[in-house]
């Protein structure tokens, strides 16, 4: 109940990164194109938000927003959700926007959902060459931000038999990128017959969820 308590003063007295209409919160999921299904699993972060918005004292618009990679209107959001199963590609004008928004105070958090790892990793990769992802270890606060993650990342869905890894996009020493990988966490949010994963599952694909968003939404 302490860090709850904490949590909610620092909400109280923040200003919002990126400034919004509303009083509270607004996130977006990105579009992007190439061929990749961004739009998979629309129930996820609609869960998402509602769970959050149950568990702890923060206020999260209740409906997201679809917002295409290149558009400016990304930089009215302080958290951006990308994910899908295959490719993506960015153009230079799509690049520099991403760029200055995570620059400027925003949050880009990717969940590669099968098969959009390498695709990722090349965007990334132009949008700050000099920078690389860089897996963030097991007491990283992303991990115990609300809920405790002793060992990481939850495992929700199997693909390769690997162990799901949290990478971390640094621009001057701030976390501006998060990127989960065989974790399949997005998959977890998604309404329970989608997939039909436990109760348990679901949760801690939640919880986790939870984490993610706090951390970004009140970054110093």
């Amino acid at each position: 109940m302490k860090f709850i308590y904490l949590i909610f003063v620092v909400l109280l007295f923040s200003e919002p990164i990126i400034a919004q209409q509303s009083g509270a919160f607004e996130i977006a999921r990105v579009k992007y194109r190439g061929g990749g299904d961004w739009y998979n699993d629309p129930s996820s972060l609609k869960n998402l938000i509602e769970y959050t918005n149950k568990e702890i004292p923060i206020s999260i618009e209740p409906v997201y927003k679809d917002i295409a990679l290149g558009s400016t209107e990304i930089h009215s959001y302080p958290f951006l959700f990308l994910t899908g199963h295959g490719t993506i590609t960015a153009n230079n004008s799509e690049i520099r926007n991403l760029r200055t928004y995570l620059e400027n105070g925003g949050f880009l958090y990717v969940d590669d959902d099968y098969g959009l790892d390498e695709h990722i990793r090349s965007v990334l990769t132009a949008v700050f060459p000099d920078e690389e992802l860089l897996e963030l270890p097991f007491n990283h606060p992303i991990y115990k931000q609300v809920f405790e993650f002793k060992n990481g990342l939850p495992k929700i869905h199997e693909h390769d038999n690997q162990n799901p890894k949290g990478f971390g996009l640094f621009r001057n020493g701030k976390l501006v990128v998060f990127y989960t990988y065989e974790s399949n966490l997005a998959d977890g949010w998604a309404d329970p017959e989608v997939h039909n994963d436990p109760p348990e599952v679901r949760t801690s694909a939640l919880k986790m969820g939870v984490n993610i968003l706090v951390y970004a939404l009140t970054r110093t």
